[in-house]
């Protein structure tokens, strides 16, 4: 071989190592890329999960809400309708048993 042809190898080997270094680097870099990548999408699907039960828990609070809402108001009527029916109890005594 001349002295050319071992220069030239040397390049070339030089050349290879550094793409296979280069290479290496890019695989490394890739592979932290797709970690973090994972790690993201991974905390989504759970705050997406949160986000999921908060919907429901507060459609359930609206629900219970607007349940005791009826009940109370459903207690008012009653109550009502017990005053106004003690109220004329209450007249026909005061009739019956007028004060002297």
């Amino acid at each position: 071989m001349t002295n050319h042809n071992i220069e030239d190898d040397r390049s070339i080997r030089e050349l290879i190592t550094e793409l296979a270094q280069r290479q290496a680097d890019t695989q490394t870099q890739l592979d932290m890329f797709l970690e973090s990548a994972n790690r993201v999408l991974a905390r989504s699907a759970v705050l997406d999960d949160v986000v999921q039960e908060l919907r429901d828990s507060t459609e359930q609070h609206q629900r219970n809400f607007e349940q005791h809402q009826r009940n109370f108001e459903e207690h008012q009527r009653t109550t009502n309708a017990a005053l106004q029916s003690l109220e004329a109890i209450l007249l026909q005594l005061i009739r019956i048993f007028p004060q002297t």
